[in-house]
C-alpha cells in the first residue's frame, strides 16, 4: 500500500534536489563570462567573433553595426548575427585571412558573410556605401569580453531603418530590425524623431 507520508517525504526531498539544481545552475551561471554564456549557445561564437575582430583590428578601420551593437546601448538580446562595416578597399585582404582562419565566406549583392563549419555565430560584412562613414565616428565598447569599435547610436538607428525599409529583406527580419528600433526608442526619447512614423506611433 502506498503511504502518503512516505510519498510526501519523497516528493519534498525530490522538490529540494531539483531547487538545489537550479540552485547550482543559477550560481555556475552567475559565475560564468558573457563570452562564456555566448559561447556555450553558440558553440563558439564569442571566441569565433574575438578571433575576426583581432583580424579586423589589423585591417582597421571597421565598427560593429546591428543587433549587437543595438545591446551596446539597451537592455540585451540574444543574437547569433554579428554585422560590421570594414572599408571596401580592405575587404579582399580581410576575405584573404578569414578562409586561412577556417571561415567559409558566401558572397551577396550586398554583403560579403563568414562563418565557421561547427558554429552558430553569421558574421556579416556589409558592403553598402551607405555605411562606409559609420566608422568615422565609432567608438569602442566591450562586446563579449573584448573592446571593439562599435557605431554610434544615430547611426546604429540609421543602419536599422535601412535595414526595416529594405522589402527584399526576410519579414522576420525586419521584424526583428523593427524590434531593436522599438528598444531603443523606449530607451532613448529624443531619438523618436529620427525613427519611421510607423515605428514611433507605436511608441506614444
Amino acid at each position: 500500500m502506498y503511504n502518503n507520508a512516505q510519498g510526501t517525504a519523497r516528493s519534498t526531498s525530490a522538490s529540494k534536489l531539483t531547487a538545489e539544481s537550479q540552485l547550482r545552475y543559477c550560481t555556475r551561471n552567475a559565475l560564468m563570462t558573457a563570452a562564456e554564456i555566448y559561447n556555450s549557445v553558440t558553440n563558439g561564437g564569442a571566441s569565433d567573433f574575438a578571433e575576426v575582430a583581432a583580424i579586423l583590428d589589423r585591417h582597421g578601420p571597421w565598427c560593429l553595426i546591428g543587433g549587437l551593437a543595438v545591446n551596446c546601448y539597451v537592455e540585451p538580446v540574444y543574437t547569433m548575427d554579428a554585422d560590421m562595416i570594414v572599408i571596401t578597399e580592405n575587404l579582399a585582404v580581410i576575405r584573404k585571412e578569414l578562409v586561412s582562419a577556417g571561415f567559409s565566406i558566401s558572397e551577396f549583392p550586398h554583403s560579403m558573410n563568414a562563418k565557421k563549419m561547427k558554429s552558430k555565430l553569421n558574421l556579416q560584412f556589409t558592403t553598402d556605401l551607405r555605411y562606409q562613414n559609420f566608422v568615422r565616428r565609432a567608438e569602442r565598447r566591450d562586446v563579449l569580453g573584448i573592446s571593439v569599435p562599435v557605431a554610434d547610436l544615430k547611426n546604429v538607428v540609421q543602419g536599422k531603418i535601412w535595414a526595416w525599409s529594405d522589402r527584399e529583406r526576410r519579414l522576420s527580419k525586419r521584424k526583428k530590425d523593427e524590434l531593436d528600433l522599438i528598444r531603443i526608442g523606449e530607451v532613448y526619447p529624443e531619438l523618436h524623431e529620427l525613427l519611421p512614423k510607423e515605428i514611433a506611433e507605436q511608441l506614444k
